[in-house]
This record gives structure tokens, sequence and C-alpha cells, in this order.
């Protein structure tokens, strides 16, 4: 592995418990993570490579807490609906095309456009994890997938013991695979997919494996509603009285939690995975997050998969998350700090990873990315947090490392051919031609 000089950034955004922001310092990489900032004494080995740092902004790589990265291929497949209608158009378009080898696929287009685009990590669910974490980690992302359950078969054909079988495999595959660490983690679709008894196989699962877990909680109203019809009790009710919070787990939306519910949340150390640009397109609501942290609960940043948000644009995320907490309360709770750790640390605390990544500190893995400032709309730098929220964006991000790996170079990534992929994607697109 080949070690790496970041030299003399113009800004390197820390985000340790100080939340530093250094001038002119330099980050040196070894064996894939951060063996010193600002050393006194360079290493003059020829094994370094430099990075002239001195037009950049140095900071953690982006967190995506909640996607699904398989659907880059169904980008604007379902437009102009609610989440019951983005379902049902987008369970049709999925049946007809999204067998192993397409999910592999959509996977490493998502897995380029994230790491393009500054995001180093995602936590994502989508069906065939064994080929879509073996696509992504092609790529070079930190990519954080597990064995998807549903009560029925799906589109992956999997009857309920096949699903609990292959979670049973999916330790060793994941080791097998290989790639930028992650932990293991098991992900029920929702509580309106799951029974209340498999729910509580898969908490029993989850600590056996020592497991995280995944789901969709409290997206819509209609959700909440449809769990107080069916259980008599709110989703997170559910699925704390089946076990599923006896073990770290990650709220995909949260958007619709009562008082009660981020109280039960916060106990059990559940995290949330705030996902603004897709809950405003869907007309989902609106999270009040700033409820959420208040009380203690880890809330990272989402983009969703791109049928409903349409990008995995981390940075529209950050800007629209900001513009929320100003609407729902006033700009003066808009504490830019807390934006910037929701895409870093804190969402590397949502997912389990704050030990690995989320923060650039001496021992952590170096997963970073660096923001070419000579932009135009960049251009002067007052306020470089409110420059990271409102101003940047991912056609910015020049240059990306994953553990050490640098796997974007000049805006370009290094593992797969750019071109190659496209032309593999538009082949397959053709088979959505009789459902146009």
């Amino acid at each position: 592995m080949k070690n790496y000089i970041i030299q003399n950034a113009k800004y390197l955004v820390v985000v340790n418990d100080k939340n530093e922001i250094l001038k002119g310092a330099t980050l040196v990489i070894k064996d894939g993570r951060i063996e010193d900032i600002d050393p006194t004494q360079l290493p003059t080995d020829k094994e370094y490579e430099i990075f002239d740092a001195s037009e950049h902004l140095i900071m953690p790589g982006l967190i995506n807490t909640h996607t699904h990265l398989a659907m880059t291929l169904l980008r604007g497949w379902a437009e102009g609906v609610n989440l019951d209608g983005f379902l049902e158009h987008i369970w049709a378009a999925e049946a007809a095309i999204m067998d192993k080898e397409t999910c592999a696929l959509g996977t490493e287009l998502g897995a380029g456009e994230a790491l393009l685009s500054g995001t180093t990590t995602t936590l994502d669910m989508y069906l065939n994890p064994d080929a879509t974490h073996k696509a992504a980690v092609k790529v070079g992302l930190r990519h954080i997938a597990g064995p998807i359950f549903f009560d029925f078969p799906g589109l992956d054909g999997l009857d309920w013991d096949q699903r609990v079988a292959f979670a049973r495999q999916w330790p060793l595959i994941h080791k097998e695979i290989g790639g930028a660490q992650t932990p293991l983690f098991f992900m029920p679709h929702s509580v309106y997919t799951d029974s209340a008894e498999h729910l509580s196989e898969v908490a029993a699962l989850g600590k056996e494996y020592g497991a995280r877990i995944h789901l969709h909680v409290s997206e819509t109203e209609a959700e909440n509603s449809m769990s107080a019809k069916i259980h008599g009790k709110t989703p997170t009710q559910v699925i704390r009285d089946t076990g599923i919070l006896d073990v770290p787990t990650t709220f995909g939306h949260g958007v619709h939690l009562s008082d009660a519910d981020i109280e039960i949340t916060a106990s059990h150390g559940g995290s949330i995975a705030h996902c603004p640009g897709s809950n405003l397109k869907l007309g989902s609501g609106i999270a009040d997050i700033r409820k959420y942290q208040e009380a203690g609960i880890a809330v990272g940043l989402g983009t969703d998969g791109c049928s409903s948000s349409n990008d995995l644009d981390m940075w529209s995320v950050l800007r629209l998350a900001a513009h929320m907490i100003a609407l729902q309360h006033s700009p003066v709770d808009v504490e830019l700090t807390g934006i910037v750790r929701a895409a870093t640390i804190e969402g590397a605390r949502a997912v389990g990873v704050s030990d690995l990544v989320g923060s650039l500190e001496v021992g952590k893995e170096a997963d970073l990315i660096a923001i070419d400032l000579s932009a135009l709309h960049l251009t002067p730098v007052h306020n470089i947090l409110a420059l990271l929220v409102f101003a940047a964006g991912r056609s910015d991000v020049s240059d990306v490392w994953v553990a050490g790996e640098r796997v974007v170079r000049s805006r370009t990534l290094v593992k797969i051919d750019q071109a190659d992929l496209r032309k593999r994607v538009s082949d397959r697109m053709s088979a959505l031609d009789p459902l146009r």
C-alpha cells in the first residue's frame, strides 16, 4: 500500500472533540492510517507520495447513513408520487431487472457516484448483499451491507428460513469479500414487512453474532397508523418489545417519532439516519433532529436511494438538514458545527464506525477528502463551516482516500473504468423498455 503526505493544507477540518480547524497543516498517512498531523519532521522515504494541499480543504470523508445504492439504476423512474406510489412503481421495475448481477451493477454505479462526491462510507440496504458488497468494495468504497429480511419471498425469491440461513453465513461471506473494515449488520426492512415474531428472530441473530441492526422506522404517518392498527403500538415500541433495540440499531428516516419514542430510542442507544431530501420529495414529513440530538441520540445524514432522492449527493443533504432546522425552529438554531459533525463523526457513531473513521485523528483509518478551493463559488472564505454546508458541492471534491488508498485522483475513479461502467449500465437498462 502506498503512503501519503498531505502537505500544507489550506484548511484541515479535524472534527475532533475540540472541532479544530487547522491552517497550513500537514497530515501523514502510513499503512492506511493517519500516522501524524503537523509532524516536526516529515518522512523522507520514497514510499511516500506528496499531495500538495495548499489550495485545498482536507476533511473526513462524508458518511451516508441510509441508502440503497443499486437503485441508481432507477433514477427518475417514479416521480410525482408519495411513498406508497413510489413503492408501487419501483417494485415493478425491480421485479423486471434486479437479479443478482444487476444489483451488483447498480451498486458499482452508486459506489462510484458516492466516492466522486466525497462520500467514503455508506450504510446500504439492498437485495443480494453478497453481490452488492463485492461490487462496492471493487470500486473502493467503505460499504456497510447485510442480509435483508422480509416476511415474504420478495424479489430475491428467498423464503424466511432461507433468509435466516443466509444471515448465519453472512459473517464468513463478509470476511471473505474483504475491503475496508465494516461492522456486521442485519437489516429487516420494517415493521410493516416483518412480523413481530420474525423481528424477534432477527434480534436474537443480532445478539448471537454481535451484529448491529438497520431498518426503516416511522418514515411516514401512514406507517405509524398501520403499526397502531396491527400492533397497537408505534414502530419504535414494536422494535423495543421484539428485542431489536437490545442490540445497536440505526433507524432509517425516523421522521415521526413521538416524545415517548425519542425517550425509548435514546435509552436503548438507538441512532437515526436523517434523509431530508427523500423525506421532502416524497412528502413524508420533516424530522425534528434538534429534538433527537438534545435527547442524546446520534443523528447521521443519508440520501436514501436514487429512486426517491435522485442522487447520492451528501452536500445537498447537509444544506437541506440546515434549512429544515431553520424552518422548524429558527436560523439561530442552525449549528453549522453540528451539521458537519452529522455528516462525519456523528454519522460514524450512528453506524458503529466512529472508532475507525469520521474524524482526522492519529491512529484512525485514513478516510478523507480534498476539496479544491479554486472555484469562484468558494471564493472568498469568510466562514469555513458555512462554506461546507451552504456552498461546497460534489464537483469541488478532487481526491478521495479510503483506508489510506487513493480511490479518486483528480476527479477520476482509480479502480474502475467509468466509461465502461456507463456502457454496461446503458446496455442493461434496455430491459426496462417494455415498462416505459
